[in-house]
């Protein structure tokens, strides 16, 4: 599968997980939104990627760096350098539900999410 297509998918499973996350308590949805935008936007996924990096084995950071590789274009809203990492996050993330949920859930795991 491309970089693209896991970078697609990752951005998908990622973002359920922190729906999820942020569902209880029972809350307005208004407030599960601003709590879910925060998590998923491109500065939290690179930095969340610093924490990952160190942990990673190699055939995880090959597609890390195939993922940060694809990225192209000009973000609007934050440099070329933060919009990489964070494809490259996602495409991690899209790789790991397809082939290891295990592991996924381990690197989920170790995120710095904030309390309910």
């Amino acid at each position: 599968m491309s970089p693209t297509a896991l970078a697609y998918v990752g951005d998908a499973v990622y973002e359920l997980f922190i729906r999820c996350h942020y569902l209880t308590p029972p809350n307005r949805i208004r407030t599960h939104h601003q709590r879910v935008v925060a998590e998923v936007k491109a500065e939290t996924q690179a930095a969340y990627l610093n924490i990952w990096e160190p942990l990673l084995q190699s055939i995880e950071l090959d597609i890390v760096r195939r993922g940060r590789n694809t990225a192209s274009g000009k973000p609007k809203r934050v440099s070329i350098d933060i919009y990489r990492r964070a494809t490259g996050f996602e495409a991690l993330v899209g790789y790991l539900y397809l082939t290891n949920h295990g592991r996924l859930t381990e690197l989920f795991a170790l995120l710095p999410l904030k309390q309910h």
